[in-house]
């Protein structure tokens, strides 16, 4: 990234604060319920047509290597994971496919702008498109939120390729998108509409209220409200950690009643998997159940609401 887009990024840092680290962007995202209020979009009517007292628990980088694949489809049959987001390009994609269809694993697109591709059947030219992509993104922790006009028709092609190779490989097309580090949220891809209108796309992490600052939070709420204009999301999204205290994920879960929720986990973690397998996440959700695949289908008309646990 160029000096001047560097200095004009970090302008940004007093509206948004500070940004998920690349390493572990949950950590700086999942936000934590207390008994405060949470801010939350989403449409409030979504989680009574689905049924009251369900979470759709989703494994992320499903395909990125054998031993991640291996980990979450533990999960599946363990009954602790609703759906999966499955990576194409890597090293495990086609087995993971292949055991998605025959395992009857609800799977949907991770885009992946920021890792390496691992398949050796990756076309050369898309390994370009994406390390420019990935080049910018990675610059800066704010490079995300703004448009670069040169890196246009990389992003295109990227998110292209993908989806078409998650339909060679699925044998049907992505019903649902979300991305690598969250980066499907970037604005080349949301200002340029990769996306396709509909879909359902994953939706910012909820806070409550004082956890981020005012203007941080309206950001957030401002990019959801867009981005249910063209697309289904959740009223909610966690990620599963942190583990600890257990009352986090259990005020989490006292929200299903009410709200249709996604928590993000990464089951390829040691931590994250023995809480899922050895009983700590039924403990925390008490009499909510784990959804048996992703939600078909939640709000498409963002509100600007306040969720009380």
């Amino acid at each position: 990234m160029s000096r001047n887009a560097v200095h004009s990024v970090s302008g940004l840092c007093s509206i948004v604060g500070e940004e998920e680290r690349m390493d572990d962007p949950d950590r700086d995202r999942a936000g934590i319920v207390e008994s405060a209020r949470v801010e939350a979009d989403g449409a409030a009517a979504a989680a009574g047509e689905r049924g009251r007292g369900v979470v759709a628990i989703n494994a992320d980088d499903w395909g990125c290597d054998a031993h991640t694949t291996n980990r979450i489809l533990e999960c599946v049959q363990g009954g602790v994971v609703s759906s999966v987001s499955a990576m194409v390009f890597m090293e495990d994609s086609e087995r993971a496919a292949d055991l998605a269809r025959r395992h009857n694993v609800d799977a949907g697109l991770h885009l992946n702008f920021t890792t390496p591709f691992t398949a050796q059947s990756c076309p050369a030219r898309l390994v370009e498109h994406q390390g420019r992509c990935a080049r910018f993104l990675r610059a800066h922790r704010l490079a995300p939120m703004l448009f670069h006009p040169g890196l246009a028709a990389s992003f295109h092609s990227v998110v292209q390729a993908q989806m078409d190779e998650f339909e060679r490989i699925f044998g049907h097309s992505a019903n649902r998108v979300d991305g690598h580090h969250h980066m499907h949220l970037c604005q080349n891809i949301q200002l340029a509409k990769l996306l396709p209108d509909g879909i359902m796309v994953r939706r910012n992490f909820s806070f409550i209220r004082g956890e981020k600052s005012f203007l941080n939070r309206a950001y957030r709420n401002r990019q959801d409200r867009v981005l249910a204009r063209r697309h289904s999301i959740t009223d909610l999204l966690f990620a599963l950690r942190p583990l600890h205290p257990v009352s986090r994920l259990e005020e989490i879960f006292a929200l299903a009643g009410r709200y249709a929720i996604e928590v993000e986990t990464h089951p390829v973690d040691a931590e994250e998997f023995r809480f899922l397998m050895d009983g700590g996440l039924k403990r925390a959700m008490g009499e909510v159940e784990v959804a048996q695949g992703y939600f078909p289908r939640a709000g498409s008309a963002a509100s600007n609401q306040e969720v009380r646990p």
